[in-house]
């Protein structure tokens, strides 16, 4: 069976994120298929062009994970109807130096988290957008807005809500097969 190597990127930094929580719930169901590695962005520096002379290591560590990975699989909390300062952050280190895109090409699926009823769907959209942007192929179906989520973990932080398990599980193996049509080109 061929392995895919996915990096698993967190928008958030809050310890008891529910977007790190799903992340892991994710993972933990995953196909076989799916080698999947959470990538840490909290330290990342901010994108400044000044120090591409001398770019931090961990812009330099972010790059070479992003290029050594099959696909990239999302998971972005809403702050002002957008996503969060360090995700965005991490997309601009990705996608320098100019023509050096990190990005380019791999596959990403996008799972937005929230407490609240409308799920992070501006957060959804406007990440596609920049991906857009930066050349990364979005799955479009089935899309994943989980909301409510400060109810659907238990004590332990673990995922405790059914019907949320079976349709994340629904939506990895979409994504699984989502990678493998970029990958087998």
């Amino acid at each position: 069976m061929k392995k895919y190597k996915i990096a698993v990127i967190v928008g958030s930094l809050r310890k008891e994120s529910f977007n790190l929580k799903t992340a892991k719930a994710v993972m933990e169901m995953a196909p076989e298929s799916l080698d999947m590695e959470l990538l840490d962005i909290s330290g990342l520096p901010m994108f400044n062009e000044d120090l591409e002379g001398n770019p931090p290591n961990e812009w330099v560590e972010l790059r070479k994970k992003i290029q050594d990975t099959d696909g990239l699989l999302f998971f972005t909390p809403e702050y002002n109807r957008s996503v969060t300062a360090v995700l965005k952050n991490a997309i601009d280190v990705g996608s320098r130096p100019y023509g050096e895109n990190s990005w380019n090409g791999k596959p990403a699926g996008i799972v937005s988290v929230s407490i609240g009823n409308i799920s992070g769907f501006g957060a959804n959209h406007h990440l596609r957008q920049s991906l857009t942007f930066v050349n990364v192929p979005a799955m479009a179906q089935p899309e994943a807005y989980i909301g409510g989520a400060a109810d659907l973990f238990d004590e332990n932080g673990k995922l405790n809500n059914d019907s949320t398990k079976e349709f994340l599980k629904t939506f990895v193996e979409a994504f699984e097969k989502w990678v493998e049509r970029f990958v087998e080109k």
